[in-house]
């Protein structure tokens, strides 16, 4: 467990220039805590506690402003940077090393019971106040731009920009090696 917070705050750091210390990741980050919130919560889920799930999410939301509803997947080293106003859903699956901004809501488009969010591939990177509305998915290493509005499935790699979202033009495909890219 204290290793995989340990890499999880270290992907932080290498991810945010303005991370100075492990200690000020792990006792000034909401969305680390955000996440450890979820992790709580989302084990109680899985072994049926459903009120105590909702429970601890709720607090976590009250105390960080990111709600992560209990029923999501989450990966490793989800990074929420300047997390206010995220909202994950209760049918999300979220990849490896994937990065979101503030504002970020992956929701649905029905009140159906069955699968209603979106899946988010390993390396996804989100702008601040991006929507991904829908049960597809977005391609691992895809880049969505800030205020974009996803209603369709993103390609692997792909940068996509604008409401609707469409793929940016010469931004195809992203090179395997390309750096990390916080503004896409």
């Amino acid at each position: 467990m204290f290793r995989r917070l340990g890499d999880h705050i270290d992907s932080i750091i290498a991810r945010d220039p303005a991370a100075r210390s492990r200690a000020e990741v792990l006792l000034c980050y909401p969305g680390l805590h955000a996440v450890l919130f979820h992790r709580l919560a989302h084990g109680a889920w899985r072994r049926g506690g459903y009120l105590l799930a909702r429970f601890i999410s709720h607090v976590g939301r009250m105390l960080t402003g990111i709600e992560i509803h209990p029923g999501a997947v989450i990966g490793e080293r989800l990074f929420i940077d300047h997390g206010m106003g995220v909202v994950i859903g209760e049918t999300a699956v979220i990849g490896d090393d994937v990065y979101l901004y503030q504002g970020v809501t992956l929701g649905g488009t029905s009140s159906d019971k069955g699968k209603r969010h979106p899946p988010l591939g390993d390396g996804v990177i989100v702008g601040s106040g991006a929507a991904i509305l829908g049960p597809f998915t977005v391609g691992a290493g895809a880049r969505v731009g800030a205020n974009s509005v996803v209603l369709r499935a993103v390609p692997p790699g792909v940068t996509v920009v604008g409401s609707p979202a469409q793929v940016a033009k010469g931004r195809e495909r992203l090179s395997e090696k390309a750096d990390f890219a916080a503004y896409g």
